[in-house]
């Protein structure tokens, strides 16, 4: 490759990883709790805190929407509950938008399903940035501009990328190590971002691409014929015979033993949707999660009132269509292989965001002045955004977890409190990081993440020990994990406090990272050495 042409690519990756690098940061670390997102509602509502909805039959909750919402008879779903501490909730189209509602919610449903799920809020933040619609577009562009960024970055490492793969060159020159596990982490980890690239750019740019292709290049034929291939309702006509309809649990369990047939190994029941509910030619969907496959969600298709198989798309009945869509969520998702791919894909979030986060440093690093004590406005102004964003995303999300805590034990909504956390602690970390110091904030952001994040898992460890001896049970390992988890990440972030205090006052002092001695210092180690 030439040189001309290498200084090109790297121009390319530099600007398209500043570019993309703050929002991926955010998007990875909370996307590796995300993958944990059913461990986390568990956490925010372990099972001896359970609430009365949670012990409302699915066929009662059907019958207290009918009665207070008639009009959603013809169509409606029941998302089922994670675990038994929490509650199925109704979905369906009101004329008004879309409304959701547990059992004792009917009357007066909500617009919005995660309204005080902080595992759904975290969700958020990892898809959109927690920006209401604009951000999930925001994302579809950084996804692309990350896939630039990838491609950019291989083929400058490609001459080289044998010899210098494991590369770790541990010593005086800080810049060099962290180039190393930069160029490492980026290289072993590709496949991965590559998956993570395509998937993100496909489901956050979705509707803008459907919408044009189906204008530009399809004669306004691409929606109803997507509609079609990817639809697992069958179409039915209203008899307007009223007839009785099987009980959810017999659905079920009719839709598990046609799922077997299709050579998946489970079929965990996560979705039910029914089609003119009480008419003779009702429609019940049954979506359900297969484990050790890239399609983990299928679907069984029944009549809702004798339960003859319509329709089967799970395992190796899935249609391509159906097997491509599913296989992309799959991927993103890593929901396809149990707990070891769910912990690959923690551990590849968060060496995702530390790729983000170090590729930062390495350009702080390459514009500074090393002979002078003053240094660029430039890298100032990136040494600061990457402390207040970085270090604030960490530390916001820990504060929505405690908010969310200190919100259950109190009774009230956690929805609101989780926001103003998170939001707050965000915004009041970028200001600390533009006020403080540089390498003060950085310490001091650093340990009040680690505290917070370690106190809050050890205080949560400490209040539900006498309840789990009590009524120990399954989803108590969950509540544990995560507290476990978030004491190991308490820890790394206070070994990384620990680290950027020793440079501050060991390092090169001119570095953006180093405390700046005052006068009355220099005049004491003068002094001292005289």
């Amino acid at each position: 490759m030439k040189a001309a042409t290498l200084r090109t690519f790297q121009t390319v990756h530099t600007w398209t990883g500043l570019l993309a690098g703050f929002a991926l940061f955010v998007a990875f670390y909370a996307g590796a709790l995300t993958v944990f997102h059913d461990d986390i509602a568990a956490w925010q509502n372990p099972p001896w805190l359970a609430t009365a909805d949670a012990n409302v039959s699915n066929d009662r909750l059907i019958e207290r929407l009918l009665s207070h919402q008639p009009d959603a008879r013809a169509d409606f779903g029941i998302v089922l509950p994670h675990d038994s501490s929490h509650a199925a909730y109704a979905y369906w189209e009101a004329k008004n938008g879309s409304r959701f509602a547990t059992a004792s919610q009917v009357d007066a449903p909500r617009t919005d399903a995660a309204e005080n799920e902080l595992a759904d809020f975290v969700y958020a933040l990892h898809d959109s940035l927690g920006l209401p619609v604009i951000g999930i577009y925001l994302m579809g562009i950084v996804s692309v501009i990350y896939g630039l960024a990838l491609l950019s970055g291989l083929l400058i490492h490609l001459p080289q990328l044998v010899r210098d793969l494991f590369a770790m060159r541990v010593g005086h020159n800080l810049k060099r190590l962290w180039q190393d596990a930069h160029n490492a982490i980026g290289v072993i980890s590709l496949p991965f971002h590559v998956v993570f690239a395509v998937t993100g750019a496909l489901f956050c740019l979705f509707a803008i691409t459907l919408a044009a292709l189906n204008t530009v290049a399809f004669d306004g034929k691409l929606s109803e014929a997507f509609s079609r291939a990817t639809n697992t309702t069958p179409a039915v006509t209203v008899s307007g015979i009223p007839a009785s309809m099987l009980s959810t649990e017999v659905l079920m369990q009719r839709a598990q033993a046609e799922a077997l047939k299709s050579g998946v190994s489970s079929f965990e029941p996560v979705y039910l949707h029914f089609v003119h509910y009480g008419d003779r030619n009702a429609v019940a969907e049954v979506m359900g999660l297969a484990q050790h496959t890239l399609g983990s969600y299928g679907t069984v298709a029944m009549s809702a009132h004798d339960g003859s198989v319509l329709a089967t798309f799970v395992g190796n009945r899935y249609s391509v269509n159906g097997i491509s869509y599913a296989a992309l969520f799959g991927l993103h998702f890593g929901s396809f292989g149990g707990r070891t791919v769910q912990w690959l894909y923690f551990v590849l979030g968060l060496a995702g965001a530390f790729l983000f986060y170090s590729g930062n440093l390495l350009w702080i690093e390459s514009r500074r002045k090393r002979r002078h004590l003053e240094q660029p406005r430039k890298t100032l102004v990136m040494a600061r955004a990457t402390v207040g964003v970085c270090i604030g995303s960490c530390l916001a999300i820990s504060g929505a977890f405690v908010a969310t805590w200190i919100a259950e034990r109190l009774g009230v909504e956690a929805g609101l409190p989780q926001r103003v956390a998170c939001y707050g602690l965000f915004l009041a970390a970028c200001a600390y990081a533009c006020l403080r110091p540089i390498a003060k904030a950085t310490i001091e952001l650093l340990w009040a993440t680690a505290a917070l994040t370690l106190l809050m898992a050890l205080v949560d460890l400490a209040v539900n020990a006498a309840a789990m001896a009590h009524e120990w049970s399954p989803l108590a390992w969950r509540v544990i994990g995560v507290d476990l988890t978030g004491i190991a990440l308490g820890i790394v972030f206070a070994l990384f406090a620990r680290a950027a205090t020793r440079r501050a006052y060991t390092g090169d002092a001119n570095s953006v990272w180093a405390i700046r001695p005052t006068r009355g210092d220099v005049a004491i180690r003068t002094e001292r050495s005289q």
